[in-house]
């Protein structure tokens, strides 16, 4: 029960985990899209000024040069302040149960498991269940034999008995009833 509990939530963790991986692949995607439409932008906005500088010098020279600098930390700026309110965002968890008769992903794992260990589990307990019958088989076998030999001592030990302190009308009729069985094993034995 435990090792099914451990491995449910070993299960469930790693669900969680891929989900919340997913939203962050699928948040960063949206960051890298933002962040190049953001630099495109820059681009054009850098570009504009480079025309105004050309026309601004061919009209007049500027008395004092035009620092991008501060533009460029402002958009820095401004970037690092969206990515953290895109980071503090709620984000919303589903969990999805499915019952998988084969596995999504690694299924070679999946079948070297299968069909090397578990099959092999499988021979092993039942060549060790049919060893077991066997023994109790062969076991209740000999006991039956034992317990035959008994009678057999016991039958043939009263007959013994009887023979020798019996008269000769007694002995005659044991002495037929001896050879009509031994006519009859051989009858029923052939």
């Amino acid at each position: 029960m435990k090792t099914n509990s451990n491995t449910d939530k070993r299960q469930i963790e790693q669900d969680a985990l891929q989900l919340v991986m997913e939203e962050f692949s699928q948040e960063q995607k949206l960051n890298n899209q933002q962040i190049t439409a953001l630099i495109s932008e820059v681009k054009n906005v850098g570009d504009k000024i480079d025309l105004l500088k050309k026309e601004c010098e061919g009209e007049k020279k500027l008395s004092q040069p035009f620092d991008i600098s501060t533009v460029e930390v402002i958009l820095q700026k401004g970037i690092l302040d969206m990515k953290y309110m895109i980071g503090r965002q709620p984000k919303s968890i589903v969990r999805k149960f499915q019952v998988l008769l084969f596995p999504e992903q690694d299924a070679k794992l999946f079948y070297k498991i299968v069909f090397g260990r578990w099959i092999l589990y499988l021979t092993v307990m039942l060549a060790i269940t049919n060893l077991y019958k066997w023994g109790i088989n062969y076991s209740n076998n000999r006991k039956e034999v034992e317990l035959r030999k008994i009678q057999d001592e016991t039958v043939r030990g009263a007959w013994v008995y009887m023979y020798n302190n019996s008269g000769k009308e007694i002995k005659q009729q044991m002495d037929k009833a001896y050879i009509n069985a031994v006519r009859a094993q051989r009858k029923f034995g052939q």
